[in-house]
């Protein structure tokens, strides 16, 4: 199927609109955003999920720039670029008929050379996938797609590269619902899948831990995860692990395994919040490291369905100290009336800033809208500023993302706005803010 090549004027001549009402409710909610004068609009039509990372990233060559994806409400992987100093924006179809689902979005890996890879796979379908730019900077045109595994029952990817040892890795949900990784010396050819986590205790199919992932880019690579879904786990709890030369890590440096020893049990890693001590149910939402490398977690702990409470939780150097930020609110898809919520756990959406994850964007509800705010610490999370981002919105704002590998100071956020009724059914865009020192 031929790729397709869409310019923002498109959006505006209406070729790509969902219906009359949704762009009515997208300019309504424009007019209802905190004074920010730079409040773009990337895309009108777009969604995402929050276990593919990274969604968006800064690039600066010839040209300034920040990438996106996103699904569109008809099934289109998109991949979009702004440009910081124009204004432009281009987008580019990489994937149609892709199913309407915002887990079928992929994950950026940004190469020497200033090309941009793309890891994509369908939600609970056959295959992981690639592709990557032939040009650096430039999304109208890509290489051939490579398939790094053809498994069935796939979801989301985490790519990573590691500059010290030649090497690329990329993580995903595999057909026995475990994260599962492969790594490859040339992008192009790819490993055998290996299962990195499993409890052997508990080998139930119900049994699938999310991941987070983050990497310094060179030798680590940082993962926090949980013993599965809240919606199956009532006592779900955040775990860290930390690989690095073959093998894998508490925070603190004892070694847990190494590559010859997969699968990791969950219990032998570093608890960082325990679901079972305290008989709540928590989820991961994000994972940074600090200026000395030492890992952050943003969690939520769900005591309620209607109570969702963000957590920002900081590996000392000796232990893991943990805070509560702020009550979130309750679920965030806007369940039709006589219904039932089928997603309760899902949050507005908590995303750290990997460029120095004492800042932290956050949506939480106010007066009964999801809104935006910055939050930043100066006291290694025991005090917060906040800032609103958005106030008095008409509709939803949630699922914020910062780019990642931003310049320090020069800060720029992304999130959903519009309405959203499950994963699979949202009228959704999503809009970008610069913020300049």
């Amino acid at each position: 199927m031929d790729n397709i090549s869409i310019k923002m004027n498109d959006y505006l001549q209406g070729r790509f609109i969902a219906s009359l009402i949704i762009i009515m409710c997208f300019i309504t909610s424009a007019f209802s955003q905190a004074d920010m004068g730079n409040v773009q609009i990337l895309t009108a039509d777009g969604a995402w999920c929050w276990f593919q990372d990274p969604r968006a990233i800064y690039l600066k060559g010839k040209h300034e720039r920040i990438f996106a994806q996103w699904m569109t409400h008809d099934g289109k992987l998109q991949v979009g670029a702004y440009d910081v100093n124009t204004g432009e924006i281009d987008a580019f179809t990489l994937k149609d008929n892709w199913d309407a689902d915002d887990h079928n979005v992929g994950a950026f890996l940004l190469l020497k050379d200033k090309r941009i890879m793309v890891f994509y796979a369908r939600h609970n379908q056959q295959g992981i996938f690639c592709r990557t730019t032939s040009q650096p900077e430039d999304i109208t045109s890509w290489e051939n797609e490579i398939t790094i595994s053809d498994s069935p029952r796939i979801t989301y990817a985490h790519p990573v590269y590691l500059s010290k040892e030649k090497k690329y890795y990329v993580f995903w949900r595999g057909p026995s619902w475990k994260p599962t990784f492969a790594t490859s010396k040339d992008g192009k050819s790819w490993s055998e899948p290996e299962i990195l986590l499993q409890d052997f205790a508990r080998e139930s199919s119900s049994i699938r831990p999310y991941t987070k992932i983050t990497s310094d880019g060179k030798s680590t690579i940082h993962i926090a995860f949980t013993d599965g879904h809240p919606k199956v786990e009532p006592q779900n709890s955040v775990y860290y692990l930390k690989y690095e030369k073959g093998q894998f890590f508490k925070a603190n440096g004892s070694r847990v395994a190494d590559m010859s020893s997969l699968p990791i049990q969950p219990i032998k890693s570093d608890i960082v919040y325990d679901g079972k001590t305290n008989d709540v149910r928590a989820w991961v939402w994000d994972i940074a490291l600090d200026k000395k490398g030492c890992p952050v977690i943003a969690y939520t702990q769900l005591p309620e369905e209607t109570d969702h409470r963000y957590h920002y939780a900081r590996w000392t150097g000796k232990n893991w100290q943990d805070a509560e930020l702020v009550a979130a609110g309750r679920w965030f898809p806007q369940t039709p009336e006589d219904t039932e919520e089928r997603e309760v756990h899902y949050s507005g959406g908590i995303v750290l800033d990997h460029t120095d994850p004492s800042i932290l964007y956050l949506a939480r509800q106010v007066n009964g809208i999801f809104e935006i705010e910055r939050l930043e610490t100066q006291d290694k999370g025991k005090n917060w500023n906040s800032m609103p981002i958005t106030r008095n919105s008409a509709n939803l704002n949630v699922r914020p993302v910062i780019p990642l590998w931003h310049r320090k100071g020069d800060e720029f956020v992304l999130w959903m706005f519009g309405e959203y009724e499950h994963y699979t059914s949202y009228q959704t865009g999503i809009k970008l803010l610069h913020l300049e020192e």
